[in-house]
């Protein structure tokens, strides 16, 4: 079984059905390069290649506005899936997964006039090289001036729980398919719709700040710390991040599922990796809230060890004059909301967790 979801004007469709890209469809109309100033970028995004647009963290949103009663996008191959949203209605999911250059249609039989198209990366997509390569619009059609972008800019930095991790199943043994991996449904970005902000999700399944899932107990190299200051997550061919391009406001951590879901960890190294990492943050965002985060995934023991090594993580920095790092618990989901893929967090439990996060936000950063 999977959610349903309503598809463009009125059709719902399960996400199994998602709108497939095309190999099939004519190259008509006027193309837009995906390098175009009027197309605007949430995310980490880099131009590698001549007029292509690079990504592969969930979240990288694209924002266009167009005239013309259609819109069609065309990506690389087996680039993954999006949600797609234009002039405010529904969301609905695209996918690209064929083996062929192709189209797909975001809209049609619109009426004449402008639209502004939303359309979110919704996959992992460390293994695809996603590219986003154009629009094609009706003949004679052009993109225009954007709507600017909100000021109100959150970075969430996570693993599985924060990408969306089989968040459209609802079978806890099912295992990980990308079709049911979707980040516009998780807290994150609920609550930065909800506070009408910007948000930017550095985030990987199985990542860790000292050890990734089930790994060794003196720690993996290639964990968080180490791809931050990447691009594109585990590309370092992509180049290094600039971290003055997106300064956030709010920074959100909830890392520590992956680092003490199995028993083979050292909480004492967790902890110095993980008040590192905040050091780091901080070097990069001098103005920024940190807020550091417990998921809802670990058991009791690993639950209340990592409350207390955030706790006191949260406490040295305000002793010691940084008094812009803040915590927060999020309930332990015990399965009265369902689970998703390999015991992650259902949509319902997303729903609850962004349900509990806003108003600590609204409350710290006075976004009323």
């Amino acid at each position: 079984m999977k959610l349903l979801f309503t598809l463009m004007l009125m059709l719902i469709a399960s996400p199994k059905l998602a709108v497939k890209a095309s190999s099939t469809l004519p190259m008509q109309g006027s193309f837009v390069k995906a390098t175009d100033p009027n197309i605007s970028y949430m995310g980490r995004t880099c131009v590698k290649y001549t007029d292509i647009v690079s990504f592969n963290y969930p979240g990288t949103t694209i924002l266009a506005r167009f005239t013309g009663t259609s819109l069609k996008m065309v990506c690389r191959p087996k680039t993954g899936y999006f949600m797609a949203s234009v002039d405010g209605c529904e969301p609905f999911k695209v996918a690209f997964t064929g083996e062929k250059d192709s189209v797909v249609t975001i809209a049609c039989a619109l009426q004449g006039g402008e639209h502004d198209a939303r359309i979110m990366y919704v996959s992992e997509g460390v293994f695809h090289r996603p590219e986003f390569r154009g629009f094609l619009l009706d003949k004679g059609c052009r993109l225009t001036k954007p709507a600017p972008l909100p000021s109100r800019k959150i970075e969430f930095i996570g693993n599985s729980i924060t990408c969306g991790y089989g968040i459209e199943s609802v079978w806890q043994k099912d295992r990980y398919e990308e079709a049911t991996a979707n980040h516009a449904l998780t807290y994150a970005n609920i609550v930065s719709d909800s506070l009408n902000a910007q948000h930017t999700c550095i985030a990987r399944s199985g990542i860790g700040v000292y050890r990734n899932y089930n790994g060794p107990r003196n720690g993996d190299k290639k964990t968080m710390p180490w791809h931050y200051t990447q691009t594109l997550f585990d590309h370092p061919e992509y180049g290094t991040w600039d971290c003055s391009l997106y300064q956030p406001q709010l920074i959100c951590i909830n890392l520590g599922t992956n680092d003490l879901s199995t028993k083979n960890y050292s909480i004492n190294m967790y902890e110095s990796a993980y008040r590192k990492f905040v050091s780091t943050l901080r070097g990069y965002y001098p103005d920024a809230k940190i807020v550091l985060l417990t998921g809802p995934m670990l058991g009791e023991k690993e639950n209340e060890l990592q409350k207390d090594v955030l706790n006191r993580i949260a406490r040295e920095f305000n002793d010691n004059g940084d008094r812009q790092v803040y915590r927060f618990d999020f309930s332990r989901q015990t399965g009265e909301l369902g689970y998703g893929a390999s015991w992650h967090p259902s949509f319902r439990q997303h729903q609850r967790m962004a349900e509990e996060l806003l108003p600590f936000f609204r409350e710290l950063m006075d976004w009323r």
